[in-house]
């Protein structure tokens, strides 16, 4: 195990000299801790590989800190996916479900009283769950015996941290393998006029005590905000910069967008956002372009909302200072296969990690591996092909696997088959359509590439069709496989018109 024996000189939180000096020499008699795992954020993957390591009998601390936003939301351990992320939306998204539910009722024989109204005390609610799982994850640190340090950290060296409480407080810990794992906050487009000072982002939307009202959703991949505000009632707008949902297959993603336009969510496209200004009512007024036409307009809302994508916690590490090597143009740290840093015990897991997918659970299993191979005898590494995912709009989106796009640009259009259908599924009256999209090779046995769902539940539908394409799934295994009647996944496995074919996909019956 490291130990400390002392403290270089330098510049350190604005101290320097002798008062530097002996503040540490205090620090390092008094209050210094060394364990064999430290791990710096207590996010999903954070405290996965924590307790991994816990369970596997060394002495594992982890530290976190959460600095407000611009707009002073702040919450408790857990990190984005807990407090500001897939918790909080899922729930919101649940909630605008149910009203489409309480909508559709009448044609199964409700009676149901119109118009129907939300009321924003949902919030609450949601808060009051996320606090409860904050307060969750305390105790099963407690439990595998973890110490919880809630302050800032920093590197001072290869081996120690000093953290920096509420109260100005200060602690020295030192470990033999330190990893990072502090994931990353929002976006905001500094340049601007307003948008800092005016918008919120994902951190403050999930904490709001008033509804935000009318509310602009700045965004061209964070389309599930604006469908849960259309779903519960709010008049909402999308400003888009270019294409919906990119990295995801685009037949499906324009799909989604085109579901919700024909539901009420409005869509301003190829246009960009030049200055916010808040008006006299405290209503925002914002300016933007069309980038097709030069022309410019104007719009009032009650909220302007940004989800322009996430910047890594890396800035305030001091990264540098030992050597531990980042992409100077996103800022994420370079990692291998093994997830260690240019320094060989610092290692890096999650959305903080060069060209790790942004997803909770990828950085879950991550840092349970990475705590097996320290510390359990194990050589496992993530895999992160075929990793499924769902986008939790009104009209959900679940895939796995390459993209029709994705399929051509590596294996050739003529090498590839697309089968679809369009299903109209029992849980909704009037009828809607949910769709189904199977990207394969041409050539027997035909490998299944990826999987594409648009439809009622579709995280559940992809999870349980992920293992197949994971173990390497063919069409004709597919094609073998019986259905559970009736659901709309059935319908995956009598997938027998290709796009190619030119046929009708719409499925009118058993």
């Amino acid at each position: 195990m490291f130990k400390q024996s002392f403290l270089p000189f330098g510049n350190h939180r604005g101290s320097s000299g002798s008062a530097f000096f002996t503040s540490h020499l205090i620090l390092s008699s008094a209050g210094q801790q060394d364990y064999d795992l430290l791990v710096i954020g207590g996010g999903s993957g954070g405290l996965a590989c924590a307790k991994e390591a816990a369970q596997l009998g060394r002495k594992v601390a982890v530290v976190d800190y959460v600095e407000p936003s611009p707009q002073g939301t702040k919450w408790g351990l857990g990190g984005t996916c807990v407090n500001v992320g897939c918790i909080p939306k899922k729930l919101m998204h649940q909630a605008a479900l149910l009203g489409g539910m309480i909508q559709d009722a009448h044609h199964y024989g409700w009676e149901v009283a119109q118009p129907i109204r939300h009321d924003w005390k949902m919030a609450e609610a949601v808060q009051n769950h996320v606090k409860s799982l904050n307060w969750g994850h305390r105790v099963q640190l407690q439990d595998r015996k973890v110490k919880y340090f809630n302050i800032k950290a920093s590197f001072i060296n290869e081996h120690t941290v000093c953290g920096i409480a509420k109260s100005g407080k200060e602690t020295l810990l030192s470990a033999d393998h330190i990893v990072i794992a502090t994931g990353g906050r929002p976006r905001y487009p500094t340049h601007i006029e307003g948008a800092l000072e005016y918008g919120i982002t994902s951190d403050d939307i999930f904490w709001l005590k008033e509804s935000p009202g009318k509310t602009l959703v700045l965004t061209d991949v964070a389309l599930e905000c604006a469908g849960f505000l259309t779903g519960i009632g709010l008049d909402t707008t999308v400003m888009m910069r270019s294409i919906p949902l990119r990295g995801f297959d685009q037949q499906m993603s324009s799909l989604v967008m085109e579901h919700m336009e024909s539901h009420g969510t409005q869509f301003l496209k190829g246009c960009i956002p030049t200055c916010i200004k808040r008006l006299p009512d405290g209503q925002l007024q914002v300016t933007w372009e069309d980038r097709t036409s030069g022309k410019k307009d104007t719009g009032i809302f009650d909220t302007v909302l940004w989800a322009i994508g996430r910047i890594p916690e890396t800035r305030n590490l001091n990264l540098k200072e030992v050597g531990v090597n980042i992409n100077p143009e996103n800022q994420k740290i370079i990692v291998d296969a093994q997830d260690v840093t240019s320094v060989p015990h610092i290692y890096a897991i999650g959305d903080v990690a060069e060209g790790r997918p942004e997803l909770t659970p990828t950085a879950i299993m991550a840092g349970k591996l990475l705590a097996q191979r320290l510390f359990g005898q194990s050589s496992d590494l993530m895999d992160y092909n075929n990793v499924p995912t769902t986008v939790f709009t009104p009209l959900e989106y679940g895939c796995v696997g390459l993209s029709e796009e994705e399929a051509v640009a590596r294996h050739g259009q003529e090498h590839i088959e697309v089968g679809h259908s369009w299903v109209p599924p029992l849980a909704w009256l009037p009828l809607r359509y949910s769709v189904f999209q199977m990207v394969c090779l041409k050539e027997p046995p035909q490998l299944v590439l990826g999987l594409h769902f648009l439809g009622p539940n579709a995280g559940e539908v992809t999870q349980g069709f992920a293992l197949g394409i994971k173990c390497g799934a063919s069409y004709a295994q597919v094609m073998r496989t019986v259905g559970i009647h009736p659901t709309c996944s059935e319908e995956v496995v009598k997938l027998r018109i290709s796009k190619r074919s030119g046929l009708d996909p719409t499925v009118t019956g058993c």
